[in-house]
């Protein structure tokens, strides 16, 4: 037990609170155990889903109507901060949750919503949402995946790449260029169930530095038929404003992960330090120590309260695509100082793989560029300030 005082969420209530113990319970006996062999394999198992839909652990924001247990955000925000608290950071939970479940909340028909939100409550349904591609990443714009409109179906032909629970997903909102010479204007959203598609294929698990049990993925498109109804919106051309819409909550999902993981890389570190001994005494006796632990502990409280600020504001629907930027450019880049910084109290063994140091010096990298990267953030924020 460590003496590290985390800031209460304003925006907590007692059910809130019982979902954070539930959660905890569910990675402690669901997920940790067997979490360094889906390391191993790059992917959670299937299973893993479907208890956590049975643990009501997915679809936190579906209408009771679809059969969701109609919460919100803060509901999503427990459940990712509890998985990153517990070091369960390669599930694709928040993403599922929190990014591509509100595309069809938000902007789905009603056919879409009572056929595919009830699924992707219960784990039948894998979320993913293709929008990178090899030659476009934050220029979402200059995307080249075409869909090309043909009776009561389109053609779908393209390819996308990092693409986040990339193996498993079987529901992936697609970005597509419904007019090509429209630039962003000229952008549609597909919902397309992948199981038995034609036209369909999963490139390879791509390897990369952290996350191995996220499952990163290429897809292609082969002039892969879908029913027309599969388009996203009533009409085509408003995927980009769509996209729009949704990103600031998929950056404040990464500004959660960030604020969790300084928590547990500075309970891990607090308890480590107590423990280790050099030169005849323990590690958190000496002064170095306890100057690097307290600045990391107050940078730390200082993110925990602008993050529930954002939140707090975001449930309220009065959070900026300014200042949400600002949340996920500086929480992440101060994960990765508080990382780095813990990681030097362990020493060598924070390089060893059996310590959690090494992991969260991997995992937490990729969060400094996924959802636009720290400079994209850093322009959006400049030009709020400056415009007219």
């Amino acid at each position: 037990m460590t003496n590290l005082q985390v800031p209460a969420s304003p925006w907590m209530d007692d059910e809130l609170q019982m979902l954070a113990d539930a959660c905890t319970q569910f990675y402690e006996k669901e997920c940790a155990p067997d979490y360094d062999e889906w390391e191993k394999q790059g992917a959670f198992p299937r299973s893993l889903w479907e208890k956590a839909g049975e643990m009501g652990l997915l679809g936190a924001e579906v209408p009771e109507d679809y059969d969701g247990p109609g919460g919100s955000f803060a509901h999503d925000a427990v459940i990712a901060y509890q998985g990153n608290l517990a070091g369960i950071d390669g599930w694709g939970g928040g993403l599922h949750n929190s990014i591509v479940i509100p595309y069809i909340i938000h902007y789905g028909s009603e056919d879409q919503k009572r056929s595919l939100l009830p699924r992707m409550v219960s784990g039948e349904l894998i979320g993913a949402i293709a929008m990178t591609e090899p030659g476009a990443g934050s220029d979402l714009q200059n995307i080249k995946t075409v869909a090309r409109k043909d009776g009561n179906h389109y053609s779908i032909s393209g390819s996308k790449t990092f693409i986040t629970n990339g193996q498993l997903a079987n529901l992936i909102v697609i970005a597509a260029k419904t007019d090509p010479t429209a630039g962003g204007r000229g952008i549609s959203l597909f919902a397309v169930e992948t199981d038995g598609l034609e036209g369909f294929r999963r490139g390879r698990n791509l390897d990369k530095v952290g996350m191995k049990s996220n499952d990163t993925s290429e897809l292609f498109f082969d002039e892969m038929r879908v029913p027309a109804s599969a388009l996203i919106g009533p009409e085509e051309g408003k995927g980009f404003a769509q996209m729009m819409e949704q990103l600031p909550q998929e950056r404040l999902l990464i500004g959660v992960y960030a604020v969790a993981r300084m928590e547990r890389a500075l309970r891990l570190t607090l308890d480590y330090v107590k423990e280790r001994q050099a030169f005849g005494k323990k590690i958190a006796d000496f002064q170095n120590t306890q100057f690097v632990l307290a600045e990391c502990a107050s940078e730390f409280t200082i993110a925990k309260v602008f993050l529930d600020h954002c939140i707090s504001e975001h449930l309220e629907g009065r959070l900026t695509t300014e200042k949400v930027s600002m949340a996920k450019y500086w929480l992440t880049e101060l994960q990765a100082k508080i990382i780095d910084r813990c990681l030097q109290l362990f020493g060598g063994y924070g390089l060893m793989t059996e310590y959690p140091l090494e992991r969260m010096y991997r995992d937490n990298r990729i969060e400094r560029i996924y959802a636009g990267t720290t400079e994209i953030m850093k322009l959006v924020v400049a030009r709020g300030l400056l415009k007219d």
